[in-house]
């Protein structure tokens, strides 16, 4: 008796009880999910199909809208709940505050297999489902050489994904749209890439070499002009004489020459560093010393004053929701909190925990913002730790 007492006793248990209908709920709403994003793509094979088949229609007369002036793909690489939220935020704030534009949205997903072998790489069913209704497409991608061991390398391997000879953008996925992207004025003829970067790399040693035989030493591996790459506006030994950028974004005109050149290059340096990288640290930025090499082999170089918004009016390059509080613009703050209570994102940021609690729960605005002032530079290792300490570093 005493052990039906304790079994009717657990049946009648409210939190257990609670528990289990919130993991039934769940499950009905991946179910749900996953049933209307098999309706979405069986939906978008047969537009595909009609549009084949059908025969062009006339256009009316219609007032000529403004057009960008050269098409280009957008790519973002989408991965497991995290990335694949944030590029949902992506595809959600490019349709709000860019609605202009007119290219593909190509969200590239690893496949869990070579380097990504055993990982949890494939968009969750909802999130996918709120992608392909902001018009994205999610195309797989096998990583042979990077992966888990180095995620960044992504963003290499994920370019194998585009087509070939067209101009094309790639964004990481921690990045909003706060503005008219097709505006800016690219060109694809003449690469380039993010300017928002600090001395991160390299880091020469007290005895030497020094910034320049370090950059020079590269330069000459792979047969190209260093002299042209310098601003000699900048002092010798001064880091920012040096081509550099921050990954968050670049551009070019043909992803599959551009790709083949960041990957063989990527390689080669991390497998025979040479003697002048020989103290320097390649696991977190080996995508970053690669990319100016690329950039400049292709006849690119530094951005021109007309893309200025690109880290600035038009694109932030957030990289997580308590920085995003800590040090970026309003514009951007206001994007982020506009498109997590659309109708279409809520219910994913409401079960993403640093979207409800940041973002919904008022967390970012109630307490990170206050934390710092924004007219101030604000160092990104110093503002984590303070978020750390605050406990307040959430993602």
């Amino acid at each position: 008796m005493a052990k039906d007492k304790g079994k009717d006793e657990d049946r009648a248990d409210p939190a257990r009880i609670s528990k289990q209908a919130a993991r039934q709920a769940a499950n009905r709403a991946e179910r749900e999910a996953r049933r209307q994003l098999r309706q979405a793509e069986r939906a978008a094979k047969r537009g595909k199909t009609a549009a084949k088949a059908k025969p062009e229609a006339k256009p009316k007369a219609a007032p000529p809208a403004p057009v960008q002036a050269v098409p280009f793909n957008i790519l973002l690489v989408g991965q497991d709940i995290r990335l694949g939220m944030e590029a949902a935020l992506f595809a959600a704030s490019l349709r709000r505050n860019a609605p202009g534009w007119h290219g593909r949205l190509i969200v590239a997903e690893p496949s869990p297999e070579g380097a990504w072998a055993g990982a949890r790489t494939r968009i969750p069913a909802p999130i996918r489902l709120a992608l392909l209704g902001f018009g994205a497409e999610i195309l797989p991608f096998a990583a042979r050489h990077f992966g888990a061991s180095y995620p960044f390398g992504n963003k290499i391997e994920a370019l194998s994904v585009l087509p070939p000879g067209e101009p094309f953008i790639f964004f990481d996925s921690d990045t909003l749209v706060t503005g008219p992207l097709d505006r800016l004025p690219f060109d694809f003829s003449r690469p380039s890439a993010s300017m928002r970067r600090t001395a991160t790399w390299p880091e020469p040693p007290l005895y030497g070499p020094g910034y320049g035989a370090i950059w020079k030493s590269l330069y000459d591996r792979f047969g190209l002009d260093y002299e042209s790459s310098l601003d000699t506006s900048q002092p010798d030994e001064h880091w920012e004489r040096y081509l550099y950028f921050n990954a968050g974004w670049f551009f070019g005109a043909d992803p599959q020459e551009f790709g083949r050149r960041f990957l063989d290059w990527a390689l080669a340096i991390r497998d025979d560093p040479g003697e002048a990288l020989a103290s320097q640290k390649l696991d977190v930025l080996l995508d970053q010393v690669a990319l100016p090499l690329v950039i400049h082999a292709l006849g690119g170089g530094r951005p021109g004053p007309g893309l200025a918004g690109l880290d600035g009016d038009v694109t932030c390059h957030y990289r997580d929701l308590p920085l995003l509080y800590a040090r970026e613009s309003d514009l951007a703050v206001e994007t982020a909190e506009t498109v997590l209570r659309d109708p279409r994102l809520a219910p994913l940021a409401e079960a993403w925990a640093p979207a409800r609690q940041i973002v919904l729960e008022g967390i970012g605005r109630d307490r990170i913002r206050p934390m710092f002032d924004r007219r101030l530079p604000l160092n990104e290792g110093r503002t984590r730790q303070i978020l750390k300490k605050a406990g307040l570093w959430l993602r």
